[in-house]
């Protein structure tokens, strides 16, 4: 006997009932294509491809969370959408669509009807809301930025104005203070600063948005000290400290009058050691990968590339 085979699709639905129900026809919007296959050995086989595999088993998350967003108050609803919005895409409301579609009764379909016009309104507010969290980071960007752009928003770098730098560091304070300097105002400026790097031909804009990172982390930096161990002053803790609260444009001449190769007596060694520990305890005290943490260790970073020129200049002269 000759093997038959027979192709079509398996309603997810079926499955989820714990029903082998096989369904041809195309209402069925997310499925997963099988083989029925007759042979006089084995009788009848189900084939499903892997890539028909990795889709169902997609398919069971959203059913999974579909199902827990039905079950939920309104209350925990709101939280489940705001720890779940990444999963709010396209995939997600076509098979809510079909669920609905597929309703044996008007109140279940009325449910879930009402089920995705809940969420979809959460997820509007969500969007909303990170729309104005954006718009007030411009905002802020836009204050600190006003002491060194003139009235014609022309970009000039360095200010023309030598008292506008102090002007746009007191500003920083001030919102750092009233705690407005958060992740979204980060985000913000690493975008325009990532923005201006690829347009290339900005750089005064680029100058000013890397002050503005560099003055934020030097304010963070600074706010705690590792200078002191009971009664003893750490040299090289005391020496990275001065350097992290000084402008960039001064750590050449702090390197070379405080490390021992040149007039100092902290080793590029002992310095190198303080400045990796710095890093080491942003990295705990900060959250993986927000902007925060990668700031505060790119500025330590550049101290810390810095000292190697530095170190490399002088050894140079000294051979």
């Amino acid at each position: 006997m000759e093997n038959f085979v027979w192709e079509g699709i398996m309603d997810l639905t079926c499955l989820s009932a714990n029903r082998f129900d096989v369904c041809g026809g195309s209402r069925f919007r997310h499925g997963i294509i099988v083989s029925i296959v007759r042979s006089p050995l084995s009788g009848f086989q189900v084939v499903v491809n892997q890539d028909a595999e990795d889709a169902f088993k997609k398919t069971v998350e959203v059913d999974r969370l579909i199902d827990t967003l039905r079950n939920a108050s309104s209350i925990e609803l709101q939280k489940l959408v705001l720890q779940n919005v990444l999963a709010f895409n396209e995939n997600f409301w076509i098979r809510l669509a079909a669920r609905t579609d597929t309703c044996k009764s008007e109140d279940d379909k009325k449910d879930y009807e009402e089920l995705a016009a809940s969420v979809m309104s959460i997820v509007d507010h969500l969007v909303h809301k990170t729309k104005e969290k954006i718009e007030s980071s411009t905002d802020i960007l836009k204050e600190i930025l006003k002491p060194v752009v003139d009235d014609v928003e022309e970009i000039a770098w360095p200010p023309r104005d030598p008292g506008a730098l102090k002007l746009m560091e007191k500003e920083i304070i001030h919102r750092e203070q009233e705690g407005q300097l958060d992740e979204g105002f980060l985000a913000e400026v690493s975008a325009q600063l990532r923005q201006a790097k690829e347009d290339g031909d900005k750089p005064g804009l680029e100058a000013m948005l890397q002050k503005v990172l560099q003055l934020y982390a030097s304010r963070v930096l600074s706010k705690r000290s590792y200078a002191k161990k009971g009664e003893e002053v750490l040299k090289a803790e005391l020496f990275l400290e001065t350097v992290i609260r000084a402008p960039e444009e001064e750590w050449n001449k702090l390197l070379i009058n405080g490390l021992s190769i040149g007039k100092g007596d902290v080793s590029p060694d002992e310095l190198d050691g303080v400045i990796k520990k710095r890093i080491e305890r942003t990295l705990i005290r900060t959250e993986g990968g927000s902007y925060q943490q990668r700031v505060l260790t790119e500025y330590l970073k550049g101290i810390q590339s810095r000292s190697e020129e530095i170190t490399q200049l002088l050894q140079g002269k000294t051979q």
